[in-house]
C-alpha cells in the first residue's frame, strides 16, 4: 500500500484469509477494492489453522470520509450472508433511519446492479430487509439499549460510530453473538468529537495494542494524520487518506479544505480528535513574532497600502509597509483599519491615497476583495494586482522576514494582527503556499494586508531621499 495505516494489526501470514473471497464479492458488486480496503478484509478475516474459525470477534476501523467504508461494509456483509447458510447479518448507523437510508439507497440498489442473485428484499417499516435463498438475513436494527433483543447474529457492522455516546448499543448487541460459532463486530466511523467517548475507547485501547504488538482478538486499523503536520499539505493527504488518487481526486479535497471550518475538515479527513486540533501560532511562532514588536518603529519614506477582506466579507482590512526608521533598518508593517463589512474601503482608501501618496495599492484579483476593484479604480486609485505567484512569494517573504536567520520586519502589536498570524493556517501551492483564508476561524485579512503591502513596497517602492517619518496612528 502506498497509503499504510497510521496504527493497524498486521497481517498474520501464518493464517489463512478469506479476504481474497470478500474482494470477488465487492467485484461482482461493480466495487472493485482500493489497496486499504483489501488490507483491511484480508487482515480481518484470517482464520485460525488450529479451529477453523475467524480469528477475530471484533473489528474497529477509523478512516477518514469518502475512503470507501460503505463498499468494505457492504462486501464484508454480503460475503457473510452467502458463504453460510442461516446467517443474521446487522447493519445499523448513527440512527435506525440512517441505517433504512443506506440499506435502501445503497445497499439494495449495489446489489441490483450486480451479477449476484439469489436474494429477495423485503421493505415492510420495521422489518427491512435483504434475504437470501440460503437462509441468511441482512437487516438493520435501532440504536437503542434494546438493538437485537430475543435475536442472534452472527455478523454487526456499526457505522459512524462517532456518534454514540456510550456503549449503549454495543451492550444490546454483542450479547446476541454469544452462542454463534464465529461471530464478528464490526465498528467503522471516522475521527469523532468531545461527546464520542464510544469511538475514542476503542481508539486508545486500539493503538495501544498496536504499538505494544499485543495480540488480541480485536482487530484495529487507523487511518490517521499525526498532530504535528500542516493540515492543508497535499502531502499530509496523500499519506492519510488511502482512497486519494483512487476515488478522489486531489482537487477534491482542496476544495473542501478551502470550504469547510478547519475543525470539521480535520476530523472528517483527517481523523483528528479535538485534543489534535491546531491551537494556535501553527505557521509564525508566537516567540518569534512577539520578538519582531516595537512600538517606536514608524515608516520612512514613500509607503504601499493594501487591502484585503476574509472570504465571508464580514470584515475588511487596509495595512501599510514601508521601511522602519530603526538604526539596523528593516522593513515596517501596520493595519492602518480593520473594521466590519466592506462599505467603509473605497472612500477610506481613497483619503490614504491623497494624504500619503503611496508607491503602491496592492489588492488580491483572486481574493474576496476583487469585488471591489472597480469602485477604486472607478475613484481614481490605482491598483497593483500580484499574481499567484506573486502572492505566494510575499507569504514567503513575510515568513522569513520573521523566521529566518536575519530577521528584518517590524510591527507594532497590534491586537487584529496578532489574532490572524496567532490563527493563520497554510495553504499549499506546488512548492509554495499561500495564507488559508477559509482554514482559520479568525479572521486573517489584517495578516492577508499586511503581506500584499510588503511585497507591494518591495516591488514599487524606493529608498528616502531625507528623514521623512510617516505616522499612521
Amino acid at each position: 500500500m502506498t497509503c499504510p495505516p497510521r496504527y493497524g494489526t498486521p497481517r498474520n501470514s501464518d493464517r489463512p484469509t478469506l479476504g481474497p473471497r470478500v474482494a470477488q464479492v465487492a467485484a461482482a458488486l461493480g466495487q472493485q477494492f482500493m489497496p486499504w480496503q483489501r488490507h483491511v478484509a484480508d487482515v480481518a478475516l484470517e482464520v485460525d489453522p488450529d479451529t477453523g474459525l475467524l480469528a477475530y470477534r471484533r473489528v474497529d476501523l477509523v478512516v477518514p470520509r469518502r475512503s470507501g467504508k460503505t463498499t468494505l461494509d457492504l462486501a464484508v456483509m454480503v460475503h457473510r450472508a452467502r458463504a453460510w447458510a442461516g446467517q443474521w447479518v446487522v447493519f445499523t448507523s448513527s440512527s435506525r433511519n440512517h441505517a433504512r437510508k443506506k440499506l435502501v439507497e445503497e445497499h439494495i440498489p449495489t446489489l441490483d446492479r450486480s451479477v449476484l442473485a439469489g436474494y429477495t428484499v423485503r421493505l415492510t417499516n420495521g422489518s427491512e430487509s435483504v434475504r437470501w435463498v440460503n437462509g441468511s438475513h441482512h437487516s438493520i436494527t435501532s440504536t437503542r439499549e434494546t438493538a437485537g433483543h430475543g435475536d442472534d447474529t452472527d455478523l454487526v457492522v456499526v457505522d459512524e460510530a462517532w456518534v454514540h455516546e456510550d456503549h449503549t448499543l454495543e451492550q444490546g448487541l454483542r450479547p446476541t453473538q454469544i452462542t454463534r460459532a464465529q461471530p464478528q463486530y464490526w465498528t467503522t466511523s471516522s475521527a469523532g468529537t468531545e461527546r464520542s467517548v464510544y469511538l475514542r475507547g476503542k481508539v486508545d485501547a486500539g493503538r495501544t495494542r498496536v504499538a505494544a504488538g499485543t495480540s488480541s482478538s480485536t482487530a484495529f486499523f487507523e487511518w490517521s494524520a499525526p498532530g504535528d503536520v500542516d493540515p492543508g499539505d497535499p502531502k499530509v493527504w496523500r499519506a492519510t487518506m488511502p482512497a486519494l488518487g483512487h476515488t478522489v481526486a486531489e482537487d477534491v479535497i482542496r476544495d473542501e479544505f478551502e470550504s469547510m471550518d478547519l475543525p470539521e475538515f480535520c476530523r472528517a479527513y483527517l481523523c483528528w480528535w479535538p485534543s489534535d486540533m491546531p491551537t494556535g501560532w501553527q505557521v509564525i511562532p508566537e516567540d518569534l513574532w512577539a520578538a519582531r514588536a516595537d512600538l517606536g518603529s514608524q515608516i520612512v519614506g514613500r509607503p504601499a497600502f493594501a487591502v484585503d477582506t476574509n472570504p465571508e466579507r464580514t470584515w475588511s482590512s487596509i495595512a501599510v509597509a514601508g521601511l522602519t526608521n530603526r538604526s539596523g533598518g528593516g522593513g515596517h508593517v501596520e493595519v492602518v483599519d480593520h473594521r466590519r463589512g466592506t462599505g467603509w474601503v473605497v472612500e477610506r482608501v481613497q483619503e490614504l491615497v491623497e494624504r500619503w501618496d503611496p508607491c503602491a495599492v496592492v489588492i488580491d484579483p483572486g481574493g474576496p476583495a476583487a469585488s471591489l476593484v472597480a469602485d477604486l479604480e472607478a475613484a481614481g486609485v490605482e491598483l497593483t494586482e500580484p499574481t499567484v505567484r506573486d502572492h505566494a512569494a510575499a507569504c514567503g517573504a513575510i515568513y522569513d522576514a520573521v523566521c529566518g536567520d536575519e530577521p528584518s520586519l517590524w510591527h507594532m502589536g497590534q491586537t487584529p494582527l496578532n489574532a490572524a498570524v496567532a490563527g493563520a493556517q497554510r495553504r499549499v501551492l506546488g512548492d509554495a503556499w499561500l495564507w488559508a483564508r477559509k482554514g482559520p476561524s479568525v479572521d486573517i485579512s489584517p495578516l492577508v494586508a499586511v503581506t500584499l503591502a510588503a511585497w507591494g513596497h518591495a516591488v514599487r517602492g524606493w529608498q528616502p531621499t531625507g528623514p521623512q517619518v510617516w505616522v499612521f496612528n
